[in-house]
């Protein structure tokens, strides 16, 4: 099983270095197909978060961020967590609801037990935002804690009650309207909240550096609909609070974009024996440190992905180069 990777539904099984696969499989990665790919370069960006992040900024473990919404950190911070997975008590009352629950540190249960019993309540509800571990794996200890909170999570476990887009979940002080956004992941849910005018983005937009996504133009119109959801802050599901939430979601949006023109400039370009998605990498990211091309070629394989299903690009599986539509490779 040595240098295989199993994906099934709401698991990742890793057996193996998603990096080995995309630059040593048998017959290169060049023999993969696109999609593949994409999705492998995906969990090979994933673990090489620390080579891209900007210095983090602190974040206190608890913190009250509005009269109606607690952050308590997951405890798990790490290359691609940032500071720790967000998970947010939600209400004014004494009966409240929350946001995700971290990967299951025993650093979080303890945390979200001293808020509780601090301010003397309790969780009616937990809302999940997408099937990661690193917001999932906190319900069993929620749930030996707080037998009777209900868990919600869409497409859900067969203990789990579902999530529709637009459902509304409701407790005093606060009221959460779910928005279906993929991107990130196919289960993908944000959550706005009616009172503040606010998102809770999950990791479709993070407080810090840019998100990782299965596929690009999916997520593109993700980011386009939520940005017209709120008008007010966004609550993401890593990293501080961004006090002007659809402004971070349209940086997200051109960031793309300009990106994807790039794409499409180079090839544009001549080159002898046509262009691979490492040559492109190094094209873009010539002014990069050279331990940055392997992350970025996920973004780059996610764009040429994109094209290819427009129908702007070709992808040659023999050669495994890329060319624009009606330009032949030398």
């Amino acid at each position: 099983m040595d240098g295989v990777i199993s994906i099934n539904r709401g698991n990742v099984i890793d057996n193996g270095e998603p990096r080995y696969m995309l630059g040593r499989a048998p017959g290169g990665c060049n023999t993969m197909s696109p999609r593949l790919r994409c999705l492998l370069a995906y969990f090979a960006c994933r673990r090489s978060y620390s080579n891209m992040a900007e210095p983090l900024v602190p974040l206190p473990v608890i913190e009250k961020l509005s009269s109606r919404v607690i952050r308590v950190l997951g405890g798990n911070p790490s290359k691609f967590t940032l500071q720790g997975t967000n998970t947010y008590i939600v209400g004014q009352g004494s009966q409240r609801l929350l946001i995700d629950t971290g990967e299951g540190k025993p650093e979080w249960i303890e945390s979200l037990k001293s808020v509780l019993e601090e301010e003397d309540i309790t969780i009616d509800k937990v809302l999940l935002t997408h099937w990661h571990h690193d917001h999932i794996q906190g319900v069993p200890d929620l749930l030996q804690y707080s037998p009777n909170t209900k868990v919600f999570k869409c497409d859900p476990h067969e203990d789990w009650l579902d999530i529709r887009d637009g459902q509304k979940f409701e407790t005093e002080g606060a009221t959460l309207h779910a928005f279906f956004c993929p991107g990130h992941t196919t289960d993908h849910m944000a959550f706005v909240l009616e009172e503040e005018d606010a998102m809770f983005t999950a990791d479709n937009v993070l407080g810090q550096g840019t998100a990782v996504f299965e596929d690009l133009a999916t997520y593109m119109k993700s980011l386009s609909s939520m940005s017209k959801q709120f008008g007010g802050r966004a609550y993401p599901g890593h990293g501080p609070v961004i006090k002007e939430g659809p402004a971070k979601i349209l940086e997200y949006i051109k960031h793309r974009r300009q990106r994807e023109e790039q794409v499409l400039d180079v090839l544009a370009k001549d080159k002898k024996g046509g262009w691979t998605s490492m040559d492109i990498v190094k094209v873009i990211y010539k002014d990069y440190p050279e331990n940055l091309w392997e992350p970025a070629e996920k973004g780059v394989l996610q764009i040429l992905d994109k094209l290819q299903n427009e129908g702007k690009v070709t992808y040659d599986k023999g050669k495994g180069t890329w060319a624009l539509v009606g330009k032949s490779s030398l």
